[in-house]
């Protein structure tokens, strides 16, 4: 079966969010009809510009609130606000970005700051989506949309539906709730709160990469999942060239993870669960090379341990009376990895659609 001609009957789902509020223009892809109120049924531990967004505990946050000033605990830690015109970033107009000032995790860059003349610091879009959480507001007699760090919980201000292109959005945020870092000779000089973590890089290919996909970004500690094409001899291919030329690429999904959470050999393990790794240039209704099992790792210690895995996995009961045809090389061997084209990427999740993750 080919998905070529199905993927132009489907089209591009439309990301559209109840009410006048829409996404920043480089959210992730959001089912439709989805309010940024309305909580995720995913919740990544990670966000794609890899922070580590899982939440802090309370004894955490607790220790990181005895650096509050008085007036900076009511705002962050009470829902309170400050009075227009009185914050100190609200005319900054310096370079750099704009971190939560309880946990640090980074939550505006300079680039989407305007002046609203509201008296308050505006941006158009957040550092990441995924570093925001909003709900719902009833306070005060009127319904608004809260912001808060993902993080730590801490009450950043409201988001508006009266800002500029390309969002429409105004994120008025209290400069109580935020610390500037200023960029110096090119770069942000980022504390140690404010760093992303450092990730590593692994690339599967278990055919149909839509599936493939979806399943390793519900799995903990990844932080993105990326469709593509690998091992071939074509440069730069297309979806086509793929399907119905001889280029010898695979449909490889690249997995960008925090080895701190889970690891490459656990990684690995999810992927002999995701697809059959027996099928040889096939994955069930998938039939061609560009559906073959195949690992192509990064590093020598990635290799070595993609190899120790296939031998262990083949002396199992599962394995015992089939054999296991997952092609294993290297980076350098296999080729760069090409992203496929942008209606490839989270297919399932533009569409409403999902892949639950097997038992263990």
């Amino acid at each position: 079966m080919n998905k070529f001609l199905m993927l132009f009957s489907l089209g591009l789902a439309t990301c559209v969010l109840s009410g006048a509020l829409v996404l920043a223009a480089n959210a992730r892809p959001q089912p439709a009809k989805k309010s940024l109120m309305k909580t995720e049924t995913r919740k990544p531990t990670h966000s794609k510009s890899a922070y580590d967004i899982r939440p802090l505990t309370q004894a955490r946050i607790d220790e990181l609130a005895k650096k509050l000033t008085p007036e900076e605990a009511r705002i962050l830690l009470k829902k309170g606000t400050e009075p227009a015109f009185c914050g100190n970033l609200t005319d900054n107009k310096k370079d750099g970005v704009y971190v939560c000032r309880l946990c640090g995790l980074p939550l505006f860059s300079s680039d989407s700051k305007f002046n609203s003349g509201t008296g308050w610091p505006s941006f158009f879009r957040p550092f990441d989506p995924d570093h925001i959480t909003y709900e719902k507001d009833t306070s005060h007699g009127m319904t608004r949309v809260e912001i808060l760090c993902t993080r730590c919980g801490s009450h950043q201000g409201h988001v508006f539906d009266d800002g500029p292109k390309p969002t429409n959005l105004r994120y008025c945020v209290n400069s109580a709730s935020l610390e500037f870092i200023e960029k110096k000779d090119g770069t942000i000089p980022w504390p140690e709160a404010s760093r992303p973590v450092k990730v590593q890089n692994a690339y599967f290919g278990g055919g149909c990469f839509w599936g493939v996909e979806d399943r390793f970004q519900q799995v903990p500690g990844v932080i993105d999942a990326i469709s593509g094409y690998q091992g071939g001899r074509t440069k730069n291919p297309t979806y086509k060239q793929v399907c119905y030329e001889n280029t010898g690429h695979a449909e490889v999904v690249k997995v960008v993870f925090d080895p701190a959470v889970v690891s490459y050999s656990e990684l690995l393990a999810w992927f002999f669960k995701f697809h059959d790794p027996t099928q040889l240039n096939r994955q069930g209704p998938d039939v061609g090379d560009q559906y073959r099992s195949a690992i192509f790792a990064e590093s020598e210690e990635h290799l070595a341990a993609a190899k120790k895995f296939i031998e262990e996995q083949q002396k199992t009961d599962r394995f015992a009376k089939r054999k296991i045809v997952t092609q294993v090389a290297s980076v350098v061997d296999a080729g760069p990895f090409y992203p496929a084209e942008e209606y490839h990427q989270d297919y399932h999740l533009k569409h409403g659609g999902s892949c639950p993750l097997p038992e263990n």
